[in-house]
């Protein structure tokens, strides 16, 4: 008995790419995220960001990109089971949106409380 199988380990993780992939090629708000994602990793290097800034802004990012893969999960399970199976099946991708709009607006208060000070100051505002 292996401790660490490697070959199924990096088997494991090209599924997992795959899915990463298949969902930025699919899903738009999952782009818009990742796009999002990377304009605060130049702000937090521009402004050079203490360690716990850094922490909670990747921690956000991490939740809203989090949210927006279960939401297209959810989103594909609802789809086969269609309204016709069960009425509750748009309640269900409407809260899925929700949980992803609740994780976007918390990690943009989060922005804005770490750099809209620093924006202002580079204005001298």
């Amino acid at each position: 008995m292996k401790i660490i199988d490697l070959k199924r380990l990096i088997k494991s993780f090209g599924y997992s790419f795959k899915g990463l992939i298949y969902t930025f090629k699919e899903e738009q708000n999952f782009r818009i995220h990742l796009f999002f994602a990377v304009i605060v990793i130049i702000l937090m290097v521009f402004f050079k960001v203490s360690r716990l800034e850094s922490l909670v802004l990747i921690i956000a990012m991490t939740l809203v990109i989090f949210a927006e893969l279960v939401n297209s999960i959810f989103e594909r399970i609802v789809d086969i089971l269609k309204p016709r199976i069960h009425s509750y099946a748009m309640v269900i991708k409407d809260m899925m949106a929700a949980t992803v709009l609740v994780a976007a607006v918390a990690a943009v208060a989060i922005g804005v409380i770490i750099f809209l000070p620093r924006i202002l100051n580079l204005f001298n505002i």
